[in-house]
């Protein structure tokens, strides 16, 4: 367990190479490759690709040109801060066996020690999101009474959650609702990369990490921070039927020769939602075996290409979205380590009716109360089709896109409600 004092210590800035935590070699070799890429690199230069403060740069930079592998290429007006550098001969072919190592050129890693225990202290404890929040994120969308109770526990505990239900009932929206919870809350410290044995993980992934600007509070308990660490919203991965199991193994780039972490890894801290859980080109029960243990021990085992194992927290809301039935997909175990089961069902009339009328609105489309009876009474009791959240939406705009098709004002009527459903429904 990391308490805040050691948590603040992690991420303070260092201007000295001992205090970076990792071998001098790794920022050597990130030094060398920018130089082969750009030629002539200013030390301001250095400092914003790897995010290591300036004299850390210096340091490194003066042991370097002792050692003859670069030299300075332009001196500044204000000391060695301002200098510009280049690569000698003998530099550019430690550069090549650089390159030959890894083309890594970025943020410089952080101990993956460290990350571990960052991670624990700010995914300790529940969080604090009341109902009017949970009520507020879900305030657009029609459902049964006190359903928020379902949702706002889960989202407190951080842990698991099974959402099931027919499909086009909003199991996905309710998920992104959630996400939406969580990202209001506390933003979260993360590295840009980590590094293990020598080899370099990458973690940040711009798709899922949204940079967060931090309160006046955590500014002034901040202000000094390890530029090698980025204040980010709490992130959500959201995956469906493309996941493969491959995506939650580290990932090995034989040509850039580093590797990129896994989903789960870039959820850390945040949320991770399979959609259409049982529907994924990997089978059911080998993606049940993958979380067995991470849901029990909240704990998740990598494997590097040399055989070494990490030990990494499993600290995120994980969400299961399916439309099968749960108790065909999965097994009792698995359900008995999702501590919450949500169930989201197709709604009755009345809350089909208040859909219907909410989604008018929405489109600016005048209510007909004949329409929609005809539209409950020919489409759905006839047919005995069940009622979908969704459908209301969908025969909406098809009715708006055949009147603006029509060049005429958007009106809602039996004869428009069929032509429409016609072209939505397939018997």
């Amino acid at each position: 367990m990391t308490d805040a004092t050691d948590f603040s210590k992690i991420v303070a800035q260092v201007t000295t190479a001992a205090e970076l935590g990792i071998p001098p070699s790794i920022v050597t070799d990130l030094i060398l490759r920018l130089l082969f890429n750009e030629g002539d690199v200013s030390v301001s230069r250095f400092s914003d690709v790897t995010r290591l403060h300036s004299q850390v740069i210096d340091e490194l930079l003066t042991t370097m040109q002792q050692d003859r592998q670069v030299e300075v290429a332009k001196a500044g007006t204000i000391g060695r801060l301002s200098y510009t550098y280049r690569l000698t001969d003998d530099g550019t072919k430690r550069a090549r066996d650089a390159f030959d190592r890894s083309q890594y050129v970025g943020p410089a890693p952080v101990p993956v020690d460290s990350y571990n225990r960052t991670i624990v202290h700010q995914t300790s404890g529940s969080r604090h999101i009341g109902p009017e929040h949970v009520k507020q994120a879900l305030a657009d969308l029609i459902l049964p009474e006190g359903f928020h109770r379902r949702i706002g526990p889960a989202v407190n505990a951080g842990s698991s959650l099974f959402l099931y239900g027919p499909p086009g009932n909003g199991k996905t929206t309710v998920a992104q609702a959630m996400a939406g919870l969580l990202a209001g809350t506390e933003p979260i410290w993360l590295p840009y990369a980590i590094t293990v044995g020598g080899q370099i993980i990458q973690v940040y992934d711009p798709i899922f990490h949204v940079a967060a600007k931090p309160e006046k509070p955590s500014t002034d308990r901040f202000s000094k921070v390890d530029k090698r660490w980025g204040l980010f919203l709490r992130p959500t991965v959201m995956v469906g039927g493309e996941l493969k199991m491959e995506a939650l193994d580290l990932r090995f780039d034989r040509v850039a020769k580093f590797y990129e972490a896994p989903l789960q890894l870039k959820a850390n801290g945040g949320m991770f939602l399979i959609d259409d859980f049982g529907r994924q080109q990997a089978s059911p029960q080998d993606l049940l075996n993958r979380w067995i243990v991470p849901l029990e021990s909240r704990v998740d085992f990598l494997r590097l290409q040399t055989g070494q194992t990490l030990q990494m927290p499993f600290r995120q809301l994980i969400v299961f979205s399916t439309n099968l039935d749960p108790n065909q997909l999965v097994d009792a175990a698995f359900l008995r380590r999702i501590q919450m089961k949500v169930e989201v069902s197709s709604p009755d009339e009345k809350m089909f009716y208040q859909i219907f009328t909410k989604i008018c609105e929405v489109y600016n489309l005048a209510f007909d109360k004949d329409s929609f009876i005809h539209f409950v009474h020919k489409w759905y009791r006839e047919p005995k089709r069940p009622l979908q959240a969704v459908h209301p939406r969908d025969i909406v705009k098809i009715i708006v896109s055949i009147c603006n098709y029509e060049g005429v004002p958007p009106r809602l009527t039996p004869a428009l409600i069929d032509e429409a459903c016609k072209g939505y429904f397939v018997d």
